[in-house]
């Protein structure tokens, strides 16, 4: 192999100088020390961890480790936070429009949806930074179908932000292994699937893998991946950098991606950089544990995997999702889900990027192994929209009108968030509903001078909820019920 004097030098050099000014630029980000409040310094002493394993033998015990923690969530917490004016839109303000304690049940606690004869169970795993509420619509729907559900609050969530700073991918799997031991005990080998949103996405696989090694039982019957994170941007990975150096001196800060205003009940708004770094390193172990398998020689396939996503999406990108999970999987097991953006809507100079070239591209590759479902208008010059779909290995799309289905009016693109949320949410959704919630963040269309709303304009202008949620739900259903491998039924 010829050799370029002086290249590796210059190469070892490169790399000095790029550190250097990483290591000056992290610094100069901690020199500004955000306002923390309480949420985000306490230590919660009573969260589950890869500690307590001597003591959490069970999702019985779990649970009532759980039950500790919110108590002293109170005494740490909303104890020492006002109540009155000022405080109307603080999450730890007891009383306030945004505290969740009030609202039966508390949506930030692990729940269980049991049935007399159930027809098998699911177990729910939502994201970082958020709480079994962002699951709940469909929890309630999979109840009423017959299943025992199980909807698990990952270590380190639904308290407080500081949370974060201290959760590691090791408790949450954990924490996942105990909830699928207590559905697997209460089933008696009925099939249990598990539904993971965001970085429940990469838990649910990383169980799966698990159970296929045979150190974990059993191996799903199915998943279901909402907004799945696989292959999340790369900077994620400069997280680990940060934490390290927050602990220096004056660099406080660093400990965190974002410092803001706790208002919302059911999600954290702050992020620590922590929970950045743990989410980079499950991603990364689970995509390649999957590349390990997959070259394999003999290995049982994965269970079959419905996945849905947005074509617009700042966490992770379709080409992730396609080209480092779905196009490594065994062929005609597995469906992609697909919402475009708004064409009616998407003629405009100000759009930064529009994803319809991937899409085109994804509907005429007819080398696919998966099939692939996408919600779309049915022509630009229509907010109406058109499910169609396509089998493994075609290119052929086979339409299916719903006069149901439209555009609701001022709507570009779903996001990330916004999957797993019906339009009729209390909180969430497009209309604020009488009586259901005194607080209401959906769609708030609100116009004002800069700094008199309380609400970040980047908040505000994310979409919140999906008005499509119905397409998901009986998709859902429909690949839990019948099999993912039966003939595809339309929605209605």
């Amino acid at each position: 192999m010829h050799v370029v004097p002086g290249v590796g030098t210059a190469r070892k050099r490169g790399w000095r100088v790029g550190a250097v000014a990483v290591g000056l630029l992290l610094v100069a980000q901690g020199c500004g020390e955000p306002r923390l409040e309480p949420w985000h310094a306490v230590r919660l002493t009573r969260e589950f961890s890869a500690a307590k394993t001597d003591e959490v033998l069970s999702f019985a015990d779990y649970l009532e480790l759980e039950d500790e923690l919110f108590e002293e969530l109170d005494d740490e917490v909303y104890a020492r936070v006002g109540t009155g004016p000022g405080y109307e839109l603080n999450r730890y303000s007891a009383g306030s429009a945004s505290d969740p304690r009030d609202d039966q049940p508390n949506w930030n606690r692990s729940f269980e949806l049991t049935r007399d004869e159930p027809v098998g169970g699911v177990l729910l795993l939502h994201g970082m930074s958020d709480s079994p509420y962002s699951l709940r619509a469909l929890a309630i729907r999979l109840g009423e179908r017959g299943y025992h559900v199980v909807g698990l609050r990952l270590p380190g969530h639904g308290t407080a932000p500081s949370g974060l700073k201290y959760v590691t991918a090791q408790d949450m799997k954990l924490a996942v292994s105990l909830a699928m031991a207590h559905l697997r005990g209460s089933l008696g080998g009925k099939p249990i699937h598990i539904v993971g949103y965001s970085t429940g996405a990469p838990l649910a696989l990383d169980f799966t893998l698990d159970a296929l090694d045979g150190s974990e039982s059993p191996v799903p019957t199915s998943l279901v991946l909402i907004s799945p994170a696989i292959r999340i941007h790369g900077t994620a990975a400069l997280a680990k950098f940060k934490d390290a150096m927050s602990v220096l001196p004056g660099l406080g800060s660093l400990a965190w991606l974002n410092v803001a205003a706790e208002f919302d009940p059911y999600r954290y708004n702050s992020f620590a950089t922590n929970a950045g770094a743990v989410v980079d390193r499950l991603t990364r172990s689970v995509d390649g544990r999957i590349a390990a398998r997959m070259q394999a020689e003999k290995s049982a396939p994965l269970p079959p995997i419905l996945v849905f996503k947005s074509a617009v999406d700042s966490t992770v990108t379709t080409e992730a999702v396609v080209d480092h999970l779905l196009a490594r999987l065994a062929p005609h097991r597995h469906e992609l889900v697909l919402f475009d953006i708004n064409r009616f809507a998407a003629k405009s100079i100000l759009m930064i990027s529009d994803p319809g070239p991937l899409t085109d591209r994804l509907i005429r590759d007819d080398e696919l192994p998966f099939s692939m479902t996408l919600v779309a208008n049915a022509d630009p010059g229509t907010t109406q929209v058109v499910v169609r779909r396509k089998a493994p290995f075609s290119g052929d799309l086979s339409e299916r009108w719903s006069e149901e289905l439209e555009w609701p009016p001022g709507v570009l693109s779903l996001s990330h968030i916004a999957l797993p949320i019906a339009p009729d949410d209390p909180i969430y959704g497009p209309l604020a509903l009488d009586g259901e919630s005194p607080l209401f963040l959906g769609d708030l269309a609100l116009r004002s001078e800069r700094g008199l709303q309380k609400l970040p304009a980047d908040w505000l202008l994310r979409m919140r909820y999906n008005p499509f949620y119905s397409v998901l739900e009986q998709r859902v259903l429909e690949w839990l019920e019948r099999g993912p491998l039966e003939p595809y039924e339309a929605h209605r």
